[in-house]
């Protein structure tokens, strides 16, 4: 599956994954408002998965400008669209402690 076709098939499912129907209008509005700056860090994260291999969240964040929070909830919404998987395999963060690794799919 291509990027675009990944992104479609994300953003056209109900409420993915963002807000749960009991949440206030104001988290709908909030998701609304994220679609294309989400849609800018998926291709900032890719690019770097691409262009270093593979890396924990800490190092993507490093190398992308992103901030940790940034790039912590694109892996997870990647994921599940399989743009990018879990190696398997440890890293260690920027403070020292092991975190996941990924690397594109």
């Amino acid at each position: 599956m291509d990027i675009k076709s990944a992104f479609d098939k994300m953003f056209n499912l109900p409420n993915f994954p963002r807000v749960r129907t009991t949440d206030p209008l104001t988290s709908f509005e909030a998701a609304e408002a994220i679609k294309p700056a989400a849609s800018k860090h998926y291709l900032i994260i890719l690019d770097c998965l691409r262009t270093h291999g593979a890396l924990g969240k800490d190092g993507i964040a490093s190398l992308t400008k992103l901030n940790n929070m940034q790039v912590a909830r694109r892996l997870h919404e990647m994921e599940r669209i399989n743009l990018i998987r879990l190696t398997g395999k440890t890293v260690k963060s920027s403070s020292g402690r092991n975190e996941r690794e990924w690397e594109i799919c």
